[in-house]
């Protein structure tokens, strides 16, 4: 598969100086073409951290450290978001990728209508279209989510959550870009809505033929939707693998405690079961394996150094970051 964008030894600080912490520890990551890449983890674990840092919206005190992001065009030319002008940034963002925030409501603009926030997005970036052009492109952006077009003169308080959630859909995809990053979408809603958000997504991805990075700490998510998972913990990831084959067989003890931490839709039942402890505190992070103060398998190396992201010799169609599983 040909890669759209890669993400290469990202580091991420909060603060600097001796003072400083790191959520984000060089983490590699790719998405192809047309593909649903999850992102999982516990809240503090770094995915929201890394999607903000790759694209440079992170707000003060983080900072990139380290790394590269490398999107590639159709063209065959890659760029570097880290490296990018403002201006250029600003003419790259929405238009190649694009990404819809958690809570709707704190993202949309309280005072202005939908037709104001989706038209406002179009000038910025097609100055030249004119305003008939751009409401007619916003009511085929809320048809295609599933809202009636009268909506658009609605505020957003007038929405319900999922409408909220779709009105941000639209926006991300008005300027048809290649990448949209999701970031837990769809965390305050309810599982009904949830899933038929969901459902339109990937039907909107497969009619658009855009690729996704979606973040949640809802596994059992990702596992329906997911070409491949990647899960992070500590500000590392520490698996990724095709969902179906995470979902069958958990190679990291975390990975496995995240997929036993919810009921099974289907297949024998299987009992629940949670993660001991707390994750770490970036402060003061253990000497080691991250999740070897929590980990029930943990033997003596994983207190010495933290184990590389490699594959192992069991499956090397998949990467882990555990000592059980020494590389090929």
């Amino acid at each position: 598969m040909r890669p759209v964008l890669e993400i290469k030894g990202l580091s991420v600080d909060y603060g600097v100086g001796e003072h400083s912490v790191r959520a984000v520890n060089t983490v590699d990551l790719t998405l192809n073409r047309g593909e649903v890449l999850g992102l999982a983890g516990e809240s503090g674990s770094g995915k929201s951290t890394l999607a903000y840092g790759a694209t440079r919206l992170l707000p003060p005190p983080g900072v990139v450290t380290g790394g590269s992001v490398l999107y590639h065009t159709d063209e065959g030319d890659t760029v570097d978001l880290l490296r990018m002008t403002d201006a250029e940034l600003r003419a790259f963002r929405w238009s190649q990728v694009s990404i819809v925030f958690q809570g709707a409501m704190n993202s949309l603009n309280p005072v202005a209508t939908v037709a104001a926030q989706l038209t406002d997005v179009i000038a910025e970036h097609r100055p030249k279209s004119s305003k008939a052009e751009r409401l007619k492109r916003a009511a085929e952006m809320l048809t295609l989510v599933g809202i009636a077009q009268d909506r658009l003169e609605s505020y957003p308080h007038q929405l319900s959550g999922g409408m909220r959630q779709r009105v941000m859909i639209a926006m991300a995809l008005a300027l048809e870009p290649r990448v949209v990053i999701m970031d837990e979408p769809t965390t305050a809603l309810d599982v009904v809505m949830q899933r038929q958000i969901m459902k339109q997504l990937a039907k909107l991805k497969d009619q658009l033929g855009f690729s996704v990075i979606f973040i949640t700490h809802d596994l059992s998510l990702l596992v329906e939707f997911s070409d491949r998972i990647a899960i992070m913990y500590g500000g590392r990831i520490v698996e990724q693998a095709p969902a179906m084959d995470l979902y069958d067989k958990s190679l990291h003890p975390y990975s496995d405690g995240l997929l036993h931490s919810f009921p099974a839709l289907r297949g024998p039942r299987r009992e629940l079961a949670g993660i001991p402890g707390s994750p770490p505190d970036l402060r003061d992070m253990p000497v080691g394996c991250a999740f070897q103060p929590r980990c029930p398998k943990a033997f003596d190396p994983c207190g010495v150094s933290p184990p590389p992201l490699v594959r192992p010799a069991s499956a090397p169609e998949r990467t882990v970051a555990c000592y059980l599983h020494p590389s090929a």
